[in-house]
């Protein structure tokens, strides 16, 4: 054998040798890929249930408020007939009777409408947290992956530790997104 191919031999091992060191890199990379697509999509998905809990707080609240106002009209009505002389006072008795009933009947509605709306914006408010852990676990295994990938470029350690350290962190955000309440 002469002296340059086995010089060839020696350069051909030490590069196999370093790609042997960077395939649990390579391999890390590929997990923070998958992860990193996965919690996106957690993401976009808890962005859109925020968005349909709030279509139905608005709707909600806009039923509170037809019936408010309909109860303040009804309110005024009665006070109305108190105060104009009316010549069939059977007739505007019972009348105000009704709108009495009414306003009774709507103001135990109008508790009720209120708690369910103020219940949906609650869920809206949790919905968004979760949403804005995911996002931020998407930021942190973005971060992990770009830096564990600047090791194959380095062939330095360091960054990959620094990448797995990232990504834990980001880990632990979609953990601590799955249990808000």
């Amino acid at each position: 054998m002469e002296a340059h191919e086995a010089q060839e031999l020696q350069e051909h091992a030490e590069h196999g040798a370093h790609e042997a060191t960077l395939r649990p890199v390579a391999f890390t990379m590929s997990v923070l890929a998958v992860l990193v697509a996965v919690t996106t999509v957690l993401g976009h998905r808890a962005h859109t249930e925020a968005v349909l809990f709030q279509n139905q707080a608005t709707d909600d609240w806009n039923q509170y408020q037809a019936h408010k106002i309909r109860a303040n009209d009804t309110e005024l009505a009665s006070d109305l007939l108190g105060v104009v002389t009316i010549t069939d006072q059977q007739g505007a008795e019972k009348l105000a009777k009704a709108y009495h009933d009414h306003e009774a009947r709507w103001a135990d509605e109008l508790k009720v409408e209120e708690q369910q709306a103020q219940a949906q914006v609650d869920k809206v408010a949790a919905v968004e947290a979760r949403a804005d852990r995911f996002d931020l676990a998407e930021a942190l295994l973005e971060i992990g992956l770009v830096i564990t990938s600047v090791t194959l470029l380095t062939r330095s350690r360091i960054y990959w530790y620094l990448g797995m350290a990232f990504s834990a962190c980001g880990i632990a955000s979609v953990i601590s997104a799955f249990l808000l309440k």
